[in-house]
């Protein structure tokens, strides 16, 4: 097994772009979805086109009511559906609790053995996204999961988000725009990151976050001011942010006013910061991916993904 940082990485973060008539595996590896939002959700992945295929114990419960099931079949639901050959995707339906408890119970070398495809999902999903990148080298979609009102909603997707996860599901995603510069600049690398309260939980073990030469997003929903300064204050002091170039930084839904603590902890590491994407909790959700090259540009306050003209997305 490779040692985290270490896994195979495709040239230059080259994604999966999924085509109709694909097949996408629906799993639920962290908390239990709600069955009537995935049905719904189902339903609009298949209106694109695409065969889908839920986990037969995507519904399942226990004895801990936030997880979907028994930590050894969740991880075995993930892997399954990851090592078959005709999955070109895997959707996690949501987020809640959980993925961080599967690392140590999936087989990695039968996970790089099964060849490149693509992970989607946010939220707790970033401990699966992390090790994802670390472990097998592949890109992953930051973005909304089919158990979730953003995508299942009774009236219809939230038009924003559901136009941006489909071009990013085909690998042409648009530029993001934040709404504010916490520090000018720009800055290129492989966009990293996720959830703040996820990345700080992976410190300490054997998936410790390193963003070297990487541009990190951060994200939160219901944390306090404090609670984030201890986080990030926790990162900071491992060193998980030495040699980062530059931060994104999406929303922080239910966390009151988070930018006086987000400019006293990430103004000193001296990269640029773009702040107030719509990306991780919220609405709209747009999508970005993670493990392939991104580029911050604060003059137009926006953070572009790996889109080459006339060549296939990367």
């Amino acid at each position: 097994m490779n040692e985290p940082g270490t896994g195979p990485v495709r040239p230059e973060g080259q994604i999966t772009a999924l085509r109709p008539g694909d097949t996408v595996a629906v799993v639920a590896p962290s908390g239990p979805p709600d069955a009537t939002l995935l049905k719904r959700g189902i339903e609009r992945l298949e209106g694109l086109g695409l065969k889908v295929a839920a986990s037969g114990r995507v519904l399942d419960r226990q004895e801990l009511p936030y997880l979907a099931g028994s930590d050894e079949g969740r991880a075995a639901d993930l892997q399954a559906a990851w090592c078959d050959p005709a999955v070109s995707a895997v959707f996690c339906a949501r987020g809640g609790y959980g993925a961080a408890r599967l690392l140590g119970l999936i087989d990695w070398d039968a996970m790089r053995a099964a060849g490149p495809k693509t992970l989607v999902g946010s939220s707790d999903i970033t401990a699966l996204h992390h090790v994802f990148g670390a472990e097998l080298g592949v890109p992953t979609l930051h973005g909304p999961m089919p158990a979730c009102d953003t995508i299942a909603g009774e009236g219809g997707p939230e038009p924003v988000s559901w136009e941006n996860f489909q071009a990013a599901l085909a690998g042409r995603a648009p530029a993001v725009t934040g709404d504010r510069v916490l520090a000018p600049g720009r800055a290129e690398g492989v966009l990293t990151g996720g959830n703040l309260s996820l990345l700080a939980s992976l410190c300490g073990t054997r998936h410790h976050p390193s963003f070297d030469g990487r541009i990190v997003l951060l994200e939160d929903i219901g944390e306090e001011p404090y609670r984030i300064d201890r986080m990030l204050t926790q990162l900071l002091q491992s060193g998980a942010f030495d040699g980062v170039r530059g931060l994104v930084l999406g929303s922080w839904v239910d966390c009151g006013d988070p930018y006086p603590v987000l400019r006293d902890r990430l103004l000193p590491l001296g990269v640029p910061i773009l702040a107030g994407l719509p990306v991780g909790h919220g609405s709209p959700q747009l999508s970005v991916w993670l493990g392939a090259p991104a580029v911050i540009d604060t003059e137009s306050c926006s953070l572009a993904g790996p889109i080459r003209s006339g060549e296939q997305a990367r």
